[in-house]
């Protein structure tokens, strides 16, 4: 799930409270290694880039949201969307969401981590079927919107946390084949023009 061990921080925008007092969102936000069962304030991140399990509650999350926020800020940027889900409210992020995932993921989602939604919410959120991404493509985000674009899309934006790439994972996914190749090249170009020898 997540980094795994990864040793970099996730840095949401904002500070949690401090117990029993609340506290201003502080400008240089938040930086906060995760433990594995360890509950954590869902009061945290940017509402457009949320993950579904800060808009459900889901307290004992880790290093996987950040991966659902690169998928939502991604997904605003092959698809010329900006931002891709535009929630006018915590409530209304997911009513936005489940309209792109469907609620049969969803509800599959909640079930899993025995979770149960506020009444209202679920009623805002009715049913919806999955939209393919292929249907946000148009001629003006085609040459962004490509193939193996939308598959790394697909693989971060997932309700269940533990389904989402990792970002190793997602650093060897074939969307960044073409960055790969342009490092091995500069490797390889680098390596021969130090190999010369000395000079008279």
């Amino acid at each position: 799930m997540g980094l795994g061990n990864s040793p970099f921080p996730f840095s949401p925008p904002s500070d949690p409270p401090p117990p029993k007092k609340k506290r201003a969102p502080n400008p240089q936000g938040l930086a906060e290694f995760y433990h594995p069962g360890k509950e954590y304030n869902v009061r945290v991140a940017s509402r457009y880039f949320k993950g579904p399990e800060l808009l459900v509650d889901l307290q004992d999350y880790d290093y996987s949201l950040d991966m659902w926020s690169l998928g939502a800020m991604f997904a605003g940027m092959v698809l010329r969307r900006e931002p891709f889900f535009y929630g006018h409210d915590n409530y209304d992020q997911l009513v936005k969401i489940a309209r792109v995932l469907g609620t049969d993921a969803l509800h599959a989602y909640l079930q899993k981590y025995g979770i149960e939604l506020d009444p209202q919410l679920e009623a805002l959120v009715g049913r919806h079927q999955r939209k393919p991404y292929q249907r946000f493509v148009t001629p003006e985000n085609a040459h962004l919107a490509n193939a193996e674009a939308l598959d790394f899309l697909d693989g971060l934006l997932k309700y269940d946390h533990a389904e989402r790439l990792t970002a190793k994972e997602a650093m060897a996914h074939a969307y960044f084949a073409p960055v790969r190749a342009a490092e091995e090249a500069a490797r390889k170009a680098s390596a021969a023009g130090g190999g010369g020898g000395g000079g008279s």
